[in-house]
């Protein structure tokens, strides 16, 4: 009860923490001693390790750091901008210069430096080179894939024209009324083979080799073309000159060496149409990231006419007639 009895409304006493008994006894024994870090007990301690002190005894100085002025400034954005004109001028110039070499080549065929180069033959045949062809020098590279397969395909065109002939031939030797096939075989070999290539392979090659939209279009109609004949081929209706499926079938009750021989041409036939669909897609999807249109095909066909001299020679004669 003797808590109850304080006045809670009394001034506080002062309390000393310090007069506890107990922490008057622990800072009055000399337990603990006075810590030097200079002493030669605590020096001891560091065994051996020293501090290096620098040597140097110059002051500190601080360079001042220097502005360049507007002047400088604006004279050295010139300088970097006519350095970087510089090099777009010759960029520019590097690229004048390829096209105007591409240009020469398609204008004049003995003013570029260079001779025809296919057909590769023999220096000592009478008939010359009537093409310069060289995928490494004048196609991309990413078109140089595209171009030779279409190449290729020519190839294989060629050899399927020439098994034909033959094909035809061994039907004519077993029956006589295969004579109007083997003549008609005999045409197709003459005119197919050179048609092809001057038709739609140098077409395709001109417009890989200089981005030509005129050559695109035109390559895209006579290879569509192409594509209908090598399945009319394929299917080998009767008296039209092709060892095709329907033809060589018929062949198998009365000669069956004849029969097989046939049926092998008609499967180049059918290769041959399957392979020219596959490039006819390829070549599209290579013209659609170019910059070629049919707009731009246009302009080329004009500039083309306008600039051709037996054009202009007609043109000339012609206004020469009316106005007499």
């Amino acid at each position: 009860m003797s808590a109850f009895d304080n006045n809670p409304f009394a001034d506080p006493v002062d309390v000393n923490p310090f007069q506890d008994p107990s922490v008057t006894q622990v800072t009055g024994t000399d337990t603990i001693e006075e810590y030097n870090p200079f002493s030669a007990r605590t020096l001891d301690n560091l065994n051996g390790v020293t501090i290096p002190i620098s040597a140097s005894t110059q002051p500190a100085v601080l360079h001042p750091t220097v502005v360049p002025s507007p002047q400088a400034t604006a004279a050295a954005a010139q300088a970097e901008l006519l350095k970087q004109q510089a090099e777009l001028e010759r960029k520019a110039a590097e690229l004048e210069r390829k096209e105007q070499e591409l240009q020469n080549r398609d204008r004049d065929t003995t003013g570029r430096g260079k001779e025809n180069n296919w057909p590769p033959l023999p220096r000592f045949f009478p008939i010359k080179p009537c093409f310069y062809q060289d995928f490494n020098e004048e196609i991309p590279p990413e078109f140089q894939r595209v171009c030779k397969m279409l190449y290729y395909l020519w190839m294989y065109h060629c050899v399927t024209l020439f098994l034909n002939l033959l094909a035809c031939l061994v039907y004519f030797t077993a029956n006589t009324a295969g004579g109007v096939d083997f003549g008609l075989s005999i045409l197709w070999f003459i005119l197919f083979t050179p048609g092809a290539f001057i038709c739609w392979y140098r077409p395709v090659y001109k417009a890989f080799r200089s981005d030509s939209s005129f050559s695109f279009f035109f390559y895209f109609f006579i290879f569509a073309f192409q594509v209908i004949v090598y399945i009319i081929q394929s299917v080998g209706i009767p008296r039209w000159g092709n060892s095709g499926w329907i033809i060589s079938i018929s062949m198998i009750r009365t000669n069956l060496a004849v029969a097989v021989f046939m049926l092998v041409v008609a499967g180049f036939f059918t290769v041959n149409a399957v392979l020219a669909v596959m490039l006819l897609k390829m070549v599209h999807s290579k013209y659609r990231r170019t910059e070629a249109s049919f707009e731009k095909a246009q302009q080329e066909f004009s500039l083309g006419v306008i600039s051709n001299r037996t054009f202009q020679t007609a043109a000339t004669t012609a206004a020469s007639s009316a106005f007499q």
